[in-house]
């Protein structure tokens, strides 16, 4: 599986951004797919989640401001960012589980996409 994302750049606070991961290779081995995301000197943490079904799981702190979303016809999962703040700066890396995995054990990842909030 390999998974591409789009989208990142930069934003000012307040704003909105909408990032895109695209799906190929063997589709049929996922379930979830998603966001994490990685700011300097911080570790890797949730964004969002969205099965084939359309079962979500968000971080806290994202939940309200960010909504994930998937076009399953697509291979491809959004993640609709608004009311950014400086703080969401990060490497956002998309992320998808076999189907065998649970939401939080993700297998495969992408190379991220760069964020950046200016205050």
């Amino acid at each position: 599986v390999q998974l591409q994302a789009s989208g990142g750049g930069l934003a000012q606070a307040g704003g909105s951004l909408r990032l895109s991961c695209a799906a190929s290779g063997n589709i049929f081995m996922i379930n979830y797919m998603g966001w994490y995301r990685q700011a300097p000197g911080k570790q890797r943490e949730l964004v969002a989640v969205i099965s084939s079904f359309g079962s979500t799981h968000y971080a806290d702190s994202m939940r309200g401001r960010f909504t994930i979303s998937r076009d399953n016809a697509k291979n491809t999962v959004y993640l609709q960012m608004d009311s950014l703040k400086p703080e969401d700066t990060a490497v956002y890396y998309c992320s998808a589980a076999r189907r065998d995995s649970s939401w939080w054990s993700m297998d495969y990842w992408g190379k991220g996409t760069l964020v950046t909030v200016s205050s």
